[in-house]
């Protein structure tokens, strides 16, 4: 064994480590490129998605408030016969009520004329309103009631800014002459806003009454849809990635199911309403519109997903964890179940929470299975009622406000798409949540 040595007279680098040399200068650059790049898609990609929130939460804003006539009424007992006697009963209600705003109007110091037609268009049939009110509660005869009236829709659209007087034309539905009445009692501090709780907690009123249309039925059937998928999916979906990925042979068997799961979860979901359709409700004959098979049909377009995620998450726990349980004398039951699944639970957790966020914005199978808006008029009799009456969705509910000619409609839409996002946030929350609380490092 020799040593090498470099010649005297070799020639030597003139490079020093405090400089830096033009191939370094060049990978400095591109690596500094390469990050700006990734700023500015950051950039790009949050600009988006500044402007769709802002754009959802200006035009579904106005679906929160409502405008409401507050106006104290005092009815006889011998007008409340009188118009008891009467044929058209509402119309003798109607002008009672005229009279005593024509009155407080006066008291204020404004002159507006108006007629019946004219309360019509702004409040709907009020006569009604009046009616049931005093059959029900025939103690408050000659007592002062403050009424808290909506306004039709397009006045409501007037205070809104999406109906102007110079935009305005005349039909059955409003008049530009009825915006001085308006005008008149905003002025005498009648006419107010408030925050639409009818919105929330209501249901849909039918394509003659964007006013009163609320989501809250919607709201329920998305509920129990989702307490379906939840009890069958996750289950099942569990238990299926467990026996593919421990216990099941790997043969060609269990390569073609697993093939066709993945390829399950790329079919689109208007092919799952279509089988839910065939064989929910025209072979097995289950109630149509009913969130138990709209949850029936949603199970079945989640379970590839959360196959999918749990298979990855039982992959992702070191083999070692399962060898170390074997060599004490554990089984391979206890094995799984006793080291290897609270270990991928946070993944299992985090899978089928996405999966139900993803089923829970869903339409298209909802519709072809008839769970559209106009069904849901109204909350169940009760828990189990809630998965067998007919009913609507949230998605469902939106998809059908959109599509009506109404403007008013539109607004709705936006507001329902609101509170659908309220709903996925929070469900993206927990799924951190919960991941977060089962995490464990080994």
């Amino acid at each position: 064994m020799t040593d090498t040595s470099i010649p005297k007279d070799a020639p030597r680098a003139k490079t020093s480590i405090h400089q830096i040399d033009a191939l370094t200068k060049k990978r400095n650059a591109a690596e500094k490129r390469f990050k700006a790049y990734g700023m500015a898609a950051i950039g790009i990609g949050l600009f988006f998605l500044i402007v769709l929130f802002t754009s959802i939460i200006r035009s579904g804003a106005p679906a929160f408030t409502r405008t409401v006539l507050e106006v104290d009424f005092t009815l006889t007992q011998a007008q409340y016969e009188e118009a008891e006697g009467q044929l058209f009963k509402t119309a003798a209600y109607s002008d009672f009520f005229i009279a005593e705003l024509e009155e407080t109007l006066t008291a204020d110091g404004m002159s507006v004329e108006f007629d019946a037609d004219t309360i019509e268009r702004i409040l709907g049939k009020v006569g009604g309103t009046l009616r049931e009110y005093y059959r029900a509660n025939e103690d408050k005869l000659g007592e002062p009631v403050t009424f808290s009236l909506a306004t039709s829709s397009r006045v409501d659209g007037y205070f809104n800014g999406r109906v102007t007087r110079d935009g305005l034309e005349d039909s059955r539905f409003l008049m530009a002459a009825d915006l001085d009445l308006v005008d008149a009692l905003e002025e005498a501090g009648i006419i107010t806003s408030e925050f639409n709780w009818p919105f929330i907690t209501g249901a849909d009123s039918g394509v003659d009454n964007p006013g009163g249309a609320g989501i809250g039925a919607s709201v329920v059937g998305s509920f129990f849809m989702m307490l379906v998928v939840l009890a069958l999916a996750l289950p099942i979906g569990v238990a299926a990635s467990i026996y593919l990925e421990e216990f099941a042979p790997q043969n060609r068997f269990t390569d073609l199911i697993e093939v066709n799961i993945s390829n399950l979860a790329a079919v689109p979901s208007i092919v799952f309403g279509i089988l839910g359709l065939a064989v929910f409700i025209q072979f097995m004959h289950l109630p149509q519109s009913a969130p138990l098979v709209g949850g029936l049909v949603l199970t079945l377009m989640t379970l590839p997903t959360i196959i999918i995620s749990t298979r990855a998450a039982l992959k992702a726990v070191p083999p070692s964890i399962r060898e170390a349980a074997l060599g004490i004398g554990a089984s391979r039951m206890q094995t799984v179940f006793h080291h290897v699944l609270p270990l991928a639970m946070p993944g299992i957790l985090t899978g089928t929470i996405i999966g139900l966020a993803q089923a829970l914005g869903e339409t298209a199978p909802l519709l072809l299975i008839g769970m559209v808006g106009f069904v849901a008029r109204g909350y169940p009799d009760g828990f189990l009622q809630g998965f067998v009456e007919p009913n609507s969705a949230m998605p469902a509910q939106i998809y059908t406000w959109a599509a009506r000619a109404d403007s008013a409609f539109y607004d709705k839409a936006w507001g329902g798409i609101i509170i659908l996002l309220i709903f996925l946030m929070f469900m993206n929350i927990l799924a951190v949540i919960l991941r977060r609380r089962f995490e464990r490092r080994w």
